[in-house]
């Protein structure tokens, strides 16, 4: 199986990030995280992006905030999907969310949710398992468990008002 890359552009970050730890966890999926920033270590961040196809990864989740310019430099530097993480760190995030999406024509970034960590993760897996069966079968079980915790919630809702 291919690894994800979780890279953040600081380590303030990190606690947002916990949850795209735990989740690529229960998919067991192998990954590395790092803290680079796009301003203050470009040549590192564009190196580590340079590389990260031959170094076994499938997927880079880049989270930062403010400028948020670091998903944009791993997807300059990688035919590799990124997934942008804004971070909310000022204006509420807004700033991070709109400098994540907002990406010139050939440097397209996924993007999800402001401190959307727990989602980037699912994504991940989604890209990754277009090639793994397994994992595959790890996100059919797992939707399918949010969709029965659906109905037991309404079910429950239901005998409430009988």
């Amino acid at each position: 199986m291919k690894k994800a890359a979780v890279v953040m552009g600081s380590d303030s970050d990190l606690p947002v990030l916990e949850k795209t730890f735990k989740r690529l966890k229960d998919f067991d999926i192998p990954f590395e995280a790092h803290v680079m920033s796009a301003h203050r270590t470009p040549a590192r961040a564009a190196e580590f992006a340079s590389n990260a196809a031959k170094n076994g990864f499938g997927v880079i989740i880049a989270a930062a905030g403010m400028a948020a310019h670091l998903a944009g430099v791993m997807a300059a530097h990688t035919t590799l999907p990124v997934i942008g993480i804004p971070i909310k760190s000022s204006l509420d995030g807004l700033d991070a969310l709109l400098a994540t999406v907002q990406m010139p024509p050939g440097i397209p970034v996924a993007a999800v949710a402001i401190d959307g960590a727990d989602n980037a993760a699912i994504l991940a897996a989604q890209i990754l398992a277009t090639g793994d069966n397994a994992l595959a079968d790890k996100l059919t079980a797992f939707k399918t468990d949010m969709a029965n915790k659906v109905t037991e919630k309404d079910n429950q809702l239901q005998e409430k008002f009988k």
